[in-house]
């Protein structure tokens, strides 16, 4: 699978954004959609869990979605598989995000050109905590 095509400087800039809302996040800490955000939350992000099942991980409060989150969002990072991304990216679509970062192993062309046609940047088939590692 490939993945977009922004240069390492593009994605620094990303990083710059420091709220971000995780579609996915687990309470389960083996897995990626819990370390990673918590790998994040210790670099200093903002980090928003969005889990309909999780009232609470990492002792902040979880959304059942991204339009109900109640503060603005930077970024949306999202731990679904690919063929179910794009209800998740309509929906932070309404949040305004600048930036949909679909993680590793995820890419959804229709989800990721309605983003962009939305004029929001999209990152796809890349880990945050790997890019962050590799580029700080």
């Amino acid at each position: 699978m490939e993945s977009d095509s922004h240069s390492d400087e593009e994605i620094k800039q990303i990083f710059s954004l420091k709220k971000i809302a995780v579609v996915g996040m687990s309470r389960h800490t083996a897995k990626a959609a819990h370390f990673v955000p918590k790998y994040l939350t210790e670099q200093g992000f903002d980090i928003t869990p969005v889990n309909p099942n999780s009232t609470e991980i990492l002792g902040k409060k979880s959304y059942p979605d991204v339009s109900s989150i109640d503060h603005p969002v930077d970024i949306v990072d999202i731990f679904r598989p690919s063929e179910d991304v794009l209800p998740f990216v309509q929906d932070a679509i309404k949040k305004k995000p600048k930036v949909i970062w679909l993680q590793e192993g995820i890419h959804n062309s229709e989800a990721e050109e309605l983003a962009r046609s939305n004029g929001i940047m999209v990152i796809f088939n890349r880990c945050m905590l790997a890019e962050h590692q590799r580029l700080f």
